[in-house]
């Protein structure tokens, strides 16, 4: 038995779980001096609609490693905790704690392995899905471990959001990058780059060019690199993630192309309207 676990910058909704198991440890999420928990509870319409008239900087606080910890109680021999980039934040420290502790007071009991998935949202997303398509493929554990590592070293994740406002201030991507991408009107794709932080991958003058530049930009390397699994999570922005989807689609050897709404934590950095891709 095994159990695959997931902060929750893992983009889910029930079709994706009912294929795809995977607990949610929610973030903390802190607006106006109200704290809420990013899990299934979170109704995340509400938050954007109240952080968009909040002029308060909405923040958020990773899971403890006791949140982890609790993880660690079922029946289930050998576990896997997928985590958002340990450059954006200390959810893999937490972790990685929990582990170190668990195993001390239980040693051998289990197998447990942490991923820093070096991405956030619909990369996470699909790094959980792949260690659901090894464990199905009867890969041993090491085998798993060293097939989803490279997954997560060759994939790309990128984004766009109308505002970098929140990601700037909570110290997620550095003041200068945010200069740039906010000058003359541009409309920037972002990426994460070998090493878990935020890059500029291209500076774009306005939003339809800054979408059709994203897929040409996802076309060429699935088709290059013959990529078969896509995903997509979006703030409310169903209009742009479907057109990504449609354009992706036809290309022939694309498996799946999985569509999501963020929940709480993503919302909160990728704000408006934002768009997170994974291949």
């Amino acid at each position: 038995m095994y159990k695959v676990v997931g902060d929750s910058s893992t983009e889910v909704d029930q079709s994706f779980l009912d294929l795809y198991p995977t607990t949610i440890v929610p973030f903390k999420l802190y607006l106006d001096g109200v704290e809420y928990v990013d899990d299934s509870n979170l109704d995340v319409d509400q938050f954007v609609e109240t952080m968009k008239k909040s002029q308060d900087l909405p923040k958020s606080a990773c899971p403890s490693p006791n949140d982890f910890l609790e993880q660690f109680e079922g029946e289930e021999e050998e576990i896997y905790i997928v985590t958002i980039s340990s450059k954006l934040s200390g959810t893999y420290n937490s972790a990685m704690v929990a582990k170190q502790l668990y195993e001390s007071e239980n040693p051998g009991k289990k197998f447990i392995h942490i991923f820093d998935s070096l991405g956030a949202a619909a990369g996470e997303t699909l790094v959980t899905r792949m260690i659901h398509e090894f464990k199905k493929q009867n890969l041993v554990k090491d085998e798993l471990v060293s097939e989803v590592s490279r997954f997560i070293s060759d994939m790309s994740v990128m984004f766009i959001s109308e505002s970098l406002d929140n990601l700037i201030k909570n110290g997620r991507i550095s003041k200068w990058k945010g200069l740039i991408a906010s000058t003359l009107n541009i409309l920037p794709i972002m990426g994460a780059d070998e090493n878990g932080e935020i890059k500029l991958v291209e500076k774009v003058r306005n939003s339809n060019k800054a979408y059709v530049r994203l897929i040409e930009i996802m076309q060429d390397e699935i088709v290059k690199n013959g990529k078969k699994i896509v995903a997509i999570t979006h703030v409310g922005n169903w209009e742009r993630a479907n057109q990504i989807k449609e354009e992706i689609s036809k290309i022939s050897h694309v498996d799946e192309i999985i569509n999501l709404k963020c929940a709480g934590l993503s919302s909160l950095y990728a704000d408006k309207k934002g768009i997170i891709v994974a291949f």
